[in-house]
């Protein structure tokens, strides 16, 4: 490995030990999203007038492939919120993770050689 490639790697290698000490720092973890819901509807002492009901909060998620709704308090949807925040965050590093694992797998192992075209059409190895 020549020494700018060298430098390179260390520099992508404490790019991923800082995003893991971030990881390792994530606190509670939730997928999927919460919807604060309202109703309107006719107020039952004047038919003229309507009454808002709410908000009501929902947090909608996938269990098994299926879709799942449960109703949450004011209190739980502000904690909920929090760990769903952290999933989002954690799936980030993650992503970023991987694509400087792919930079330093590549920069540091010998990949198979290729083959150039030369100018009469022949391939041939580089």
């Amino acid at each position: 490995m020549r020494k700018p490639q060298r430098k390179a790697v260390a520099e992508l290698k404490r790019r991923h030990r800082a995003l893991a000490r971030r990881l390792a720092q994530t606190g509670l973890i939730l997928q999927g999203t919460i919807t604060p819901r309202t109703l309107v509807r006719p107020d039952p002492q004047a038919q003229t007038r309507s009454k808002t009901y709410g908000p009501y909060y929902q947090w909608t998620f996938k269990r098994a492939g299926k879709t799942v709704t449960v109703n949450l308090s004011a209190a739980q949807a502000k904690v909920f919120q929090k760990a769903i925040n952290q999933h989002r965050e954690m799936e980030k590093i993650i992503g970023e993770m991987r694509r400087l694992s792919l930079g330093i797998c590549e920069s540091t192992s010998q990949g198979v050689r290729k083959r150039k075209v030369k100018k009469d059409g022949r391939l041939g190895l580089s």
